[in-house]
């Protein structure tokens, strides 16, 4: 049985994303929309979003141009960055939800990029309140030791290479985030070797931005992340300077389990644990 309604939604510039919408039985008491992780598609979030729907929720899932079902062909010279991601694909989806639910509370769960994106919507005030889920900057030197060497090679060798061969980054032959178009691999390079990630690529309008969010922001994190450490998900919870935060840490044994890591959360199986007992206690 189909679970969710799937949808074909025109961006500003007219670009076609494909989204789906989950609903409850009864009339939704909130939206929330999901922003995906870098290379992450919406079919990874389907479980999660359908469990939510059963706890009265309209849930929005999508993906971002020309990643999944909203990518219209090769990559090859296709036109994107982050930045069209939040202003234009992320905004619409949140326009969407905000109409949908019309006037009730609507959430913004962010995943890794998600969470980082979310200033730059213009649309942002629609949302009374952020979750994001094992998000920090992506600055290399913060990144977990083992990771380090893997991402100064990535950094200055993979990706500066693969750029110029392929005119995208052909993450699925190399096994490393996905394909992603030419400037959203080379907009994510530039953040992620600067030590303030997004904030000192974009400036001091992006500061502004950052500082310019006041709903509450809870954040989860996961002790056993890894590409995420402790530094890098504070630095990126520093930058939202007027917002109410909830720094919650979660190891593997907090809930029994042996092992949680970057992208664990959206699993079923942790369905009692962490999305009963972390995540619904925020949305309310």
């Amino acid at each position: 049985m189909k679970k969710f309604q799937q949808l074909q939604v025109l961006t500003d510039d007219h670009y076609a994303l494909t989204a789906r919408q989950f609903e409850p039985q009864t009339t939704a008491a909130a939206g929330v929309v999901i922003g995906p992780a870098m290379g992450v598609q919406q079919q990874y979030y389907a479980t999660f979003a359908n469990w939510l729907s059963q706890q009265g929720f309209l849930v929005i899932t999508f993906d971002y141009r020309g990643i999944g079902l909203s990518s219209s062909g090769p990559l090859r010279g296709f036109k994107a960055n982050i930045l069209d991601w939040a202003r234009l694909d992320s905004a619409v989806m949140v326009r969407m939800a905000a109409n949908a639910v019309d006037g009730k509370p609507l959430y913004w769960i962010g995943h890794s990029l998600g969470g980082q994106i979310f200033p730059f919507l213009p649309n942002h005030s629609a949302v009374n309140k952020m979750i994001t889920i094992a998000s920090g900057t992506g600055y290399w030197r913060d990144a977990p030791p083992r990771l380090r060497l893997v991402s100064w090679y990535l950094w200055y060798l993979v990706v500066p290479l693969s750029l110029a061969l392929f005119k995208y980054f052909p993450g699925r032959r190399l096994r490393k985030v996905g394909n992603l178009p030419h400037g959203v691999m080379a907009q994510w390079r530039r953040w992620c070797l600067h030590p303030e990630y997004a904030v000192g690529v974009e400036g001091e309008q992006a500061r502004n931005l950052y500082a310019q969010i006041k709903i509450p922001i809870t954040s989860l994190s996961f002790t056993d992340d890894e590409f995420m450490s402790a530094r890098n998900i504070e630095s990126l919870h520093e930058f939202y300077t007027s917002a109410e935060r909830k720094m919650r840490k979660i190891s593997p044994e907090d809930i029994g389990s042996e092992r949680i890591g970057h992208f664990g959360f959206f699993r079923k199986q942790f369905k009692q644990t962490l999305w009963e007992e972390y995540l619904l206690p925020e949305l309310s």
